[in-house]
This record gives C-alpha cells, structure tokens and sequence, in this order.
C-alpha cells in the first residue's frame, strides 16, 4: 500500500509529543489523545481513523507497522519542560511508558510512509492489541513501542497468568486447630511459591516463574455462618514454559478452595537474527551508539502480536526505571533521536520489501 510521506521537523515531533502528554489517557479514557493523533496524521495527509475499540488505524505500507499503547497509568504529573544538566527534559505521566514512544512511531510513520497503530488498553487486559490481530492481516514486520531507551532493542516478554483463589470454610471459634478459609488460601499460595522458587535461587529472573499476590480479603460473612477468604495472584511465565504449564503446577497445589484463571498471555521471545533486527542494530550505530539487546521481566503487546508469526521488536525512547513512577521524564534529545532510528529502520525495510 502506498502512501504519502509528509516533512515532519524536530520541533512538530516534539509539540506532538508535548500535546499527547498533555492530554491525560488513562486506561479507558484515551479517546481525547486518539483524535489529537488523528488530527496530527490529517495534517499530514495521511487518513487515520478511530476504530470500534478506540484504537488509531493510520494504514500504510505494511512492510512495517509501528505501534504503540495509547494508554497510561493513572497519576498526575505536572506536565513541563526543564533544563538538567544542559538538556531539555520531559516530565509528566506517559512520557515513558508509553506517550514517548508512540509519539516518536507516529512521526516515523508520518516521514517514511510506513502502517502505524496507537492502541489503548495495553495497562490492563490489552484489549487493543487483541482488536488489532483478529480485526487485520499480519504486517511484514512490527515494531512495539515501550522505552527500551535509544540505542536498546527489547526480544522478549515474559508472559503472564493472573486469577482469584476463593476458599469458603464453616464459622468457629478461633481457639479450633483447623484451618479457616483465611488460612487455606495462605498455605496454598505458600505451597505455590515454594513449587516455582524450587531451585531458583541463581536463575535469572527473566527465565524464572515469579508469583506475586496482587490482593487478598477475608473475614466473616454477614449471616456470621462461614469464614471467606480471596486472593488475587499473578505468576510471570518464561518463555522456557507455556502459560498451561504454570496453571496446571499451581492447580496441582489446590487442597480446598478455587481458582479462576481469568488473564493470560504466552511469553515471547523474538529471533534476534532478523532482517528487522539488524535494521535496528545498524540504525542505532549509525546514530552513534552500541545496540543493546533486552530482555523484559514484565508482559506487553508484543506479547499478543506474536499471534501474527513475524518478526518483531519492541523500541522506543526512556528509561523504563521511570515506568510508572512519581518522577516519569524523558529527555527530548532521547526522543529526537529514537526517532531518526525508527525512521531509518523503516526506510531500510521498505526499501527491501
């Protein structure tokens, strides 16, 4: 597919940075900084459209789709722009994780005329990711936009298993030695834990299972006749095993109580020897740095785009330490750069295709 390509400078790339940080996206309220997107894609000739999950669609040369999560999470940060150390410095919420990168796709998509993709959801259940995948057909190539920081390229996720334990046990008084609902889900977790923790200890933590329990509640019930108890868990997978096998290890611990798996998403891992990859080891050295090459401990979109069985990477500006956090910033010249990068990646690989 063909498309125009527009002149974008330094300075717009950075007012449309500056405006999307601006306009607040938490998840589920992202419509306002979708159509200031499509506004920015419209002034540059490109079409762009809203879809039914509030994804930004602007369709281009698929040999490349640049896509990013539209969405943060909540948190105020005064937004503004202050001088560090001698460079200009971004602050406010998304700036990292994920405004900066999906700024900087949607400039490069915009200057080589190349697919781009801004998706909401990602903080939560990924349902714009999951849209996307059964609503198109596979690009030649994705690039999914988190802060890897300029010269870093992320391979792989590991993937996630989340549910609610619930146990119910008969009311007495506490003086009993048998175990209440409250205690039946501790030693479940306690069983879980010590079953992945099993010779852990100096693996990595990117090829371990790591659980974590999110939430937990419990007491009497209001008719006063039973004890309840729940407990919400997340357990990361490696990619050395399926989301199947981990459930089928922590259901395999259950002595009372239930559990509803109600979240998963398989690891990834993408090949580092692609024509996509060395696109981008070659662009940042061109840029004057080292490639580095990463590997997540968290879960992504990317994630769900291995569904499309192409290459893949995840890029984009920032320092992932500030995902999240009170003191999210990014500096401008990082941005300006990742943008170059991501513009001469592109321009590689539709050049080949």
């Amino acid at each position: 597919m063909s498309e125009s390509v527009a002149s974008v400078s330094a300075s717009r790339a950075r007012d449309l940075l500056v405006s999307l940080v601006e306009t607040p996206s938490p998840t589920g309220e992202e419509r306002a900084c979708a159509e200031r997107l499509v506004d920015f894609f419209e002034a540059h000739g490109r079409a762009a459209t809203i879809d039914a999950v509030g994804n930004v669609r602007a369709p281009a040369d698929d040999a490349v789709l640049l896509t990013s999560h539209i969405d943060t999470v909540p948190g105020e940060i005064p937004v503004r722009v202050e001088a560090d150390g001698g460079e200009e410095v971004l602050w406010g919420r998304g700036s990292v994780d994920a405004t900066g990168p999906l700024a900087a796709m949607a400039v490069a998509a915009v200057r080589t005329g190349v697919s781009f993709a801004g998706v909401v959801g990602e903080e939560t259940d990924s349902d714009g990711a999951r849209h996307l995948v059964s609503t198109r057909e596979p690009p030649g190539a994705v690039v999914n936009g988190e802060p890897s920081g300029w010269d870093g390229v992320t391979f792989g996720y590991r993937g996630l298993l989340a549910g609610t334990y619930v146990a119910t046990s008969e009311s007495g008084h506490t003086s009993r030695p048998e175990n209440n609902a409250i205690e039946d889900a501790m030693e479940w977790w306690a069983r879980v834990k010590a079953t992945v923790d099993e010779g852990e200890e100096w693996t990595p933590v990117f090829e371990r299972v790591t659980p974590k329990a999110t939430a937990i509640a419990g007491g009497v019930s209001d008719d006063g006749l039973s004890v309840e108890a729940t407990m919400d868990v997340q357990l990361r997978v490696p990619p050395s095993l399926t989301v199947d096998e981990v459930r089928e290890m922590a259901d395999g611990e259950l002595d009372t109580g239930t559990v509803r798996w109600h979240d998963s998403v398989d690891p990834v891992m993408a090949s580092p020897r692609t024509p996509l990859a060395s696109a981008f080891r070659a662009a940042i050295r061109e840029a004057g740095g080292e490639p580095r090459s990463l590997r997540k401990t968290g879960t992504s979109d990317m994630n769900i785009y291995r569904a499309w069985d192409c290459p893949m990477v995840t890029y984009g500006p920032g320092d992932s330490d500030f995902d999240h956090a009170p003191d999210e910033r990014l500096p401008l010249a990082e941005f300006d750069t990742s943008v170059e990068v991501l513009c001469t990646v592109a321009e590689r690989i539709t050049g080949d295709a």
